[in-house]
C-alpha cells in the first residue's frame, strides 16, 4: 500500500521533483564559478606584482612638490630658573607663482605575458617668491638665519631622476643634493642652499628648474603656489585625471593623445603661503594623471563571472523545457555536462584575453562555447532544430551580456529590462505545461 502510493505520488509529481533537482544543479554548478572568480583575481594579483616588480627597477608613481624656501630661525625658551635656551627651528615660505610645462612620453614595457605602463617626462618649472613676511609668524628678523636658508623640493621615487638637478635661483645656479634638513613637510626630497641676505626679505625671488623624470603610471603634482598653474601633454590617449583638483578646462583628448591644464589657487587648498615649526600635510592636496591600461581584461572577466548564475539558469531551464516538450528523460549528469561547458567559457574567456584583445578573446570563448553544447544537445535529442535553437539562445545571451559588459553607468538598467524580458517569455511559454502528468 505504501509502495503503491509512494509510486502514485513520484509520478505525479514527476516534474515538479525534476525541477526541483535541475534548481539544485544550479545552485552546485555556481561553485566552479567561485574558483573562477578567485583564479581571476589570483591573476590579477600577479599581474600587480609583476607591475611592482618593474615599478621597482624604473621607479614608482611620482608626485612632484615644490619647491619650497626653508629659513631657520632661532627660538628661545626661559626655565624656571632662569636659564634661556635657544631651539633651531624652521620656517617655510610657499611661491606666489608656480608654473608647470610638462611632456608625459609613456612607454609600455613587457613582462612574461603582462604588459606595464612606465613614463618619462620633461618638466619645465618656474616662477617666484614673493617678498618674505615674517611679521605674521612672530619672528624677529635678527633670529632668521638667513645664511642657512634652502630651497627644497619632493619626489616620491629618486630613482626616476635622470640628470643632475639644478634650480637657477635668481641669476646663480645652485646643486640639489639627496635628502633634507627638515622632513616634516616633506618625507622624500631634495634640497639645494640658496644662502639670502636680509636685503633679500623685501624682494621677490624668481626660480627656474628644468626635470627630466622617470615613474610607473602615475603623476601627480602638489599646488604649492599661491597661484599654480600646470600644462601636460602627452602622446598616450586613456587618461584618468585624478586627485583633489580637475583640468580647470575640458580636457583635449584624440586619438594623438592628449593636454591638459589646472589652475588651483590658494584659497582651494587647506594650508597657508607660510607657516612656522608646522606639520601640513600638502601632500593631499595633489592632483595628477593616470595612465590607465586601455583594456583591463580582468576586471571585464570579474563581471562577466557574476552573470554565471543567468548563464547556467536560463540554459538549465531551456534545457528542462525542451525535455518536457520532447517527452524525452534527461539525466542530471547531462545537466552537469552542459553547466561544465558554461564554467569552461569563463577559464577559455580568462587565458585567451591575457594574450590578445578582451572582446576578440570573448567571442572566441562564447563561440566555442556554443558551437560545444549545440553540438552535445543535437546528440541528445537528434535534432538539429532543437540544437539550432538551443544554440541561438545562448548567442543571443552571450551578446546580451557582450553588451552589458561595454556599459558602465546602463549596465543595471539593461540588465534589469533584459531579465524581466526573459522572465515574461519563461512564463508565456510555460503557461500550458502541466506539471501533475509526465
Amino acid at each position: 500500500m505504501d509502495t503503491t502510493n509512494t509510486s502514485h505520488f513520484l509520478s505525479a509529481n514527476r516534474l515538479t521533483i525534476k525541477g526541483f533537482i535541475v534548481a539544485c544543479l544550479i545552485l552546485i554548478m555556481l561553485i566552479p564559478a567561485l574558483f573562477i572568480m578567485n583564479l581571476v583575481d589570483e591573476r590579477a594579483e600577479r599581474q600587480q606584482t609583476v607591475a611592482s616588480e618593474v615599478s621597482a627597477k624604473w621607479a614608482t608613481q611620482q608626485t612632484f612638490t615644490g619647491p619650497m624656501l626653508v629659513i631657520p630661525y632661532r627660538e628661545r625658551t626661559q626655565t624656571e630658573d632662569g636659564k634661556i635656551t635657544v631651539y633651531k627651528k624652521y620656517a617655510y615660505f610657499l611661491p606666489d607663482q608656480l608654473k608647470i610645462n610638462g611632456v608625459l612620453q609613456p612607454e609600455i614595457r613587457h613582462r612574461s605575458i603582462y604588459n606595464i605602463v612606465v613614463y618619462r617626462t620633461d618638466m619645465q618649472i618656474e616662477g617666484y617668491f614673493g617678498p618674505i613676511q615674517t611679521e605674521g609668524l612672530h619672528i624677529a628678523q635678527e633670529d632668521l638665519q638667513m645664511q642657512e636658508a634652502f630651497v627644497c623640493i619632493g619626489l616620491d621615487d629618486f630613482r626616476g631622476i635622470e640628470d643632475q638637478l639644478s634650480l637657477l635661483w635668481n641669476d646663480g645656479s645652485h646643486v640639489f643634493n639627496a635628502g633634507l634638513p627638515d622632513d616634516r613637510i616633506i618625507k622624500n626630497g631634495l634640497h639645494t642652499p640658496v644662502a639670502l641676505g636680509y636685503n633679500d626679505l623685501a624682494k621677490s625671488n624668481t626660480f627656474k628648474l628644468q626635470l627630466h623624470l622617470r615613474g610607473s603610471e602615475n603623476l601627480s603634482f602638489t599646488p604649492v603656489g599661491k597661484t599654480t598653474n600646470v600644462n601636460i601633454t602627452s602622446a598616450w590617449t586613456n587618461p584618468s585625471f585624478d586627485g583633489n583638483f580637475l583640468p580647470v578646462t575640458t580636457p583635449q583628448i584624440t586619438e594623438k593623445g592628449f593636454s591638459a591644464e589646472w589652475k588651483v589657487q590658494h584659497l582651494n587648498r587647506n594650508y597657508p603661503q607660510s607657516w612656522k615649526d608646522g606639520n601640513f600635510n600638502i601632500v593631499d592636496s595633489r592632483f595628477g594623471i593616470t595612465l590607465l591600461q586601455p583594456v583591463d581584461s580582468y576586471s571585464k572577466t570579474t563581471r562577466s563571472v557574476k552573470y554565471a548564475i543567468l548563464f547556467i539558469a536560463l540554459t538549465f531551464g531551456l534545457y528542462f523545457f525542451i525535455e518536457i516538450l520532447q517527452k524525452r528523460t534527461v539525466h542530471p549528469i547531462q545537466y552537469v555536462l552542459v553547466g561544465l561547458a558554461l564554467s569552461i567559457f569563463y577559464t577559455l574567456l580568462l587565458s585567451v584575453s591575457e594574450y590578445i584583445r578582451f572582446n576578440i578573446a570573448y567571442c572566441i570563448a562564447a563561440a566555442a562555447t556554443v558551437a560545444l553544447i549545440t553540438l552535445y544537445i543535437k546528440s541528445v535529442f537528434y535534432k538539429w532544430k532543437i540544437a539550432l535553437l538551443f544554440g541561438a539562445m545562448l548567442t543571443t545571451l552571450y551578446t546580451f551580456i557582450f553588451v552589458l559588459l561595454q556599459l558602465q553607468d546602463g549596465a543595471l538598467l539593461f540588465g534589469s529590462i533584459g531579465l524581466f524580458i526573459v522572465l515574461a517569455a519563461v512564463m508565456y511559454y510555460s503557461r500550458k505545461i502541466n506539471w501533475y502528468r509526465s
